[in-house]
């Protein structure tokens, strides 16, 4: 036990990189932000440099007008803006060029209007690959910032491989998974892979569960990184879901739906504290936005305040809160739980776009008494289970001895199913 509660220590403590993230700032304002990458809303915020497209999209609470601007700055792999580079280094074209792209809904209870910026455009094109980070502003409101969206552009250049196993270092095909990698250089010329490479490694697009790793094993062609302690994560449990595709008949987990004015209210079936591993499909806290039919989608669905609920006794260390990609997948106020003894479930209300949406519980419990660290873990709310099936994300970046930014120079993209 000592053993492994050191283990956690480490492990945890190491997850402090910063990852690629959504934000909304005006939350009064602002809702239902996406990052869509090639059309499909569950791809991660990750693609080619030589092909690609983004659809950056978000939905202003009324039916007036904002003169919204989008300003694209080219980051490190830390996701620190890159000082080293110029404006003309990395885009093409203008920046900070207003929001042309907006609707405003249609026959629904809730005004909004849509707005949708397209990159790459007329105005805008990126030329190096990286990361990127996109600030909306509103010209009306004195330039304030209302939301940030990130992506990465990717030149391909080193091969990456993956091997998952429930058979880990602190445990045998129990509560965790352990990732094996190889990376080769390809045409890559690296001299000293540890100041030239930074290579990360994410789970679920959770910022949590983000950690840099460094080889253990170094080849004239590439690198290995094999019984590392930080690429052992806890196994998690496949995300509950829901459907909210009619405000007028219930779906897929929704108990029922009724309209108190002025809001539609679904609730959903309650969820038990999970015991037991049994697969279920899954988009690995991913979600769509979409009504029934399918048309329409930015300005004929419907806003609905979605009750979840909880069933467990009361978790002593720390508060639960819903957790999925749609809330950025870290914990905040807006997602928090309270628990109802007489019922004896913890419950949140949560104002989304209609839609097919993934979720799990998560407790926020202190890492040690002695420091304000934080850690939002499954372990007591839906379990951790080494079958689960999971996503792990690589990005691979590269600079150059007197290079001037962060290349993302490799991704790979696995599910793991033991």
């Amino acid at each position: 036990m000592r053993n492994l509660f050191c283990f956690l220590i480490l492990l945890f403590c190491t997850v402090t990189v910063s990852a690629q993230k959504n934000i909304i700032y005006d939350t009064d304002h602002i809702r239902s932000l996406q990052t869509i990458c090639m059309d499909d809303p569950l791809h991660p915020a990750i693609m080619d440099r030589k092909s690609w497209h983004v659809e950056i999209g978000f939905d202003e609470m009324s039916h007036e007008y904002h003169r919204y601007r989008y300003h694209i700055e080219h980051c490190e792999a830390d996701w620190t803006v890159s000082e080293d580079l110029f404006e003309s280094n990395y885009l093409s074209g203008m920046n900070d060029q207003p929001i042309e792209d907006y609707e405003k809904s249609f026959n629904t209870t809730q005004n909004y209007t849509h707005y949708t910026l397209r990159l790459p455009n007329e105005n805008t094109r990126l030329l190096l690959s990286g990361n990127y980070r996109v600030t909306v502003t509103d010209e009306d409101k004195d330039d304030d910032p209302v939301l940030v969206a990130e992506f990465c552009l990717a030149d391909r250049m080193v091969g990456i491989s993956a091997e998952i196993s429930g058979n880990t270092d602190i445990d045998f095909q129990r509560n965790h998974q352990q990732l094996s990698l190889a990376m080769s250089y390809g045409a890559l010329h690296v001299t000293d892979p540890d100041k030239e490479l930074k290579i990360f490694v994410t789970q679920n697009r959770r910022p949590d569960r983000t950690v840099e790793i460094h080889p253990n094993i170094r080849k004239a062609n590439g690198l290995e990184f094999n019984h590392q302690k930080s690429l052992i994560f806890p196994g998690s449990n496949e995300c509950h879901k829901f459907e909210l595709l009619d405000v007028h008949r219930v779906n897929m987990n929704v108990d029922n739906i009724r309209w108190y004015d002025p809001y539609y209210h679904a609730t959903l079936y309650d969820v038990p504290q999970q015991h037991n591993y049994s697969y279920d499909e899954d988009a690995n806290g991913g979600y769509i936005i979409r009504n029934e039919d399918n048309v329409d989608n930015e300005t004929t669905c419907e806003y609905a305040i979605v009750h979840f609920r909880f069933k467990a006794p009361l978790l002593n260390g720390g508060d639960v809160y819903v957790q999925g990609n749609w809330c950025n997948n870290w914990p905040n106020d807006d997602y928090r739980m309270e628990y109802d003894e007489e019922s004896g479930e913890y419950h949140c209300a949560v104002l989304l776009k209609q839609g097919y949406y993934n979720y799990r519980f998560v407790q926020l419990t202190d890492l040690l008494s002695a420091t304000d660290d934080k850690v939002a873990t499954t372990e007591r709310t839906d379990g951790d289970f080494f079958q689960t099936e999971n996503e792990y994300i690589v990005l691979v970046y590269y600079k150059e001895p007197g290079g001037r930014y962060d290349k993302l120079v490799g991704y790979y993209n696995s599910k793991s199913k033991l």
